[in-house]
């Protein structure tokens, strides 16, 4: 994978959750699943207790935008039919760095407001 398309495909924080998501999962997913999930991360709150314009909001932009920019870098496969979404043979190696990334810049709360 070109290094541009991937720093592209890490760029965003939903992209980066998809790809994590995806990571620990075993085999493919729907974008709705991806969107609970994402949606209960960013509310901070369990996912069954996602409200309907919550998941909409990330399922939407998902399926218009993410999903695709993923897909078209080869970090994940997905079928703008079924709505489903898979892992490749890129999405693990890509998981891995944003993993890196994020203990790199971890800084506990009592840090930050030091």
């Amino acid at each position: 994978m070109d290094p541009d398309r991937a720093f592209n495909a890490i760029a965003n924080s939903r992209r980066r959750r998809v790809l994590l998501s995806l990571s620990q999962s075993y085999g493919a997913t729907t974008a709705g699943d991806l969107a609970v999930e994402i949606a209960a991360i960013e509310n901070a709150i369990d996912p069954s207790k996602i409200r309907s314009n919550e998941r909409t909001s990330v399922y939407i932009s998902l399926t218009q935008s993410h999903l695709e920019t993923l897909d078209e870098c080869g970090a994940i496969a997905f079928d703008d039919r079924s709505k489903s979404v898979s892992p490749t043979d890129a999405t693990e190696p890509l998981a891995e760095h944003i993993r890196r990334l994020q203990t790199a810049c971890y800084k506990p709360d009592s840090e930050e407001s030091q």
